[in-house]
C-alpha cells in the first residue's frame, strides 16, 4: 500500500466529436476532452463557439454525428437509448439546467415543475415529497411553491430551474451560463448552491463567458474557440493568465474586470 489516492473514474469521454445543425451550420469540430467524477469543469468561449451544444451532447439530448461520446464506457448513441434500463439509469443520474429557465418551466405551479422529473422517472410520491419540501428550504423558495413560474422574476426561476434538477439527485450537473442576467447578490448565492453540491461529490460541468466565476466554479477549464475546437485547456489560473489566448478567443475584454474584482475581492 502506497497511501496514493486512487485515480477518480472517467465519465465521459470524447473523442474528435463533430457535430452541425441541418447538415450546414457547423456547431463543433472535432472536440476531444475527458471529464472525471467529481471534477468541476468550466467550459468558456465567445457566444457561439459550440459550448451549449457540447452540455446537450453531454445530456445526450443530441448525439454526434462524427467521433464518439461515452459515459461510464458506454458509447451514447441513439440506439444505446432504446434500452429502457440504461435510458432511465442515464435520465436519473445526468441534470441539465438550461440557459434559459423558461425551458424547463412548463406547469401551472412551482410544486408541480419540481415534481414532475422525479415522478416521470418513477420515484415515489412520498420520496419525492420530502425532497421537494427540503429543497424548498434550503432554496428559500417555500413562498414560491404555489405561483406560476412565469410569475416569478430571472433569479426565483433559476433557483427554481435548479430545484427541477437537484430534486432527482443526479450525480452530474450540466449548467448552460447559470449567472447570466443575475444580479451580484443571485449570482453569490448560486455559486454556493455550485459549492455545496460540489463537496457532495457531484460532477460539475459549466458552460459560461464570464471569467469572473471560473475560479469560484472550476479545477479544469476548456476553451472553445470560434472555429469550434478547443483552443486550450488548464486551470483557472493558467487560462486567465494567458492574455494572448483569451484575447485570440474573444474573451480578452472581460479578463481586466475580472482581475480589477479579483484585487476587490482580495482586499
Amino acid at each position: 500500500m502506497t497511501g496514493q489516492k486512487e485515480p477518480a473514474p472517467v465519465l465521459f469521454e470524447c473523442r474528435d466529436v463533430h457535430y452541425s445543425y441541418q447538415g450546414r451550420f457547423p456547431a463543433l469540430n472535432g472536440v476531444g476532452l475527458t471529464i472525471t467524477a467529481g471534477e468541476r469543469v468550466a467550459l468558456v468561449g465567445a457566444n457561439g463557439s459550440g459550448k451549449s451544444t457540447f452540455l446537450h451532447l453531454l445530456d445526450a439530448l443530441i448525439f454526434p454525428q462524427r467521433g464518439t461520446l461515452a459515459y461510464i464506457g458506454k458509447e451514447l448513441t441513439e440506439k444505446s437509448f432504446l434500452d429502457a434500463e440504461f435510458s432511465l439509469r442515464f435520465r436519473r443520474k445526468i441534470g441539465l439546467i438550461f440557459q434559459n429557465p423558461d425551458v424547463q418551466l412548463f406547469c401551472p405551479t412551482v410544486r408541480e415543475d419540481i415534481a414532475f422529473g422525479p415522478l416521470q422517472l418513477g420515484m415515489e410520491e412520498k420520496t419525492v415529497k420530502a425532497r421537494l419540501e427540503l429543497l424548498a428550504e434550503t432554496l428559500q423558495i417555500g413562498p414560491l411553491l404555489d405561483r406560476s413560474p412565469h410569475q416569478l422574476s430571472l433569479g426565483e426561476k433559476r433557483k427554481v430551474a435548479f430545484a427541477t434538477i437537484l430534486v432527482i439527485e443526479p450525480d452530474v450537473l450540466l449548467l448552460d451560463e447559470p449567472t447570466a442576467g443575475l444580479d451580484p447578490k443571485t449570482s453569490t448565492k448560486l455559486i454556493g448552491m455550485l459549492a455545496e453540491a460540489s463537496h457532495s461529490g457531484k460532477t460539475i460541468v459549466t458552460a459560461t463567458h464570464d471569467l469572473h466565476i471560473i475560479e469560484d466554479i472550476a479545477d479544469k477549464v476548456y476553451v472553445f474557440g470560434q472555429d469550434k475546437k478547443l483552443a486550450g485547456a488548464g486551470t483557472p489560473a493558467e487560462i486567465l493568465g494567458d492574455t494572448a489566448l483569451l484575447q485570440a478567443n474573444n474573451l480578452i475584454h472581460i479578463h481586466p474586470h475580472h482581475t480589477r474584482d479579483h484585487k476587490v475581492m482580495k482586499a
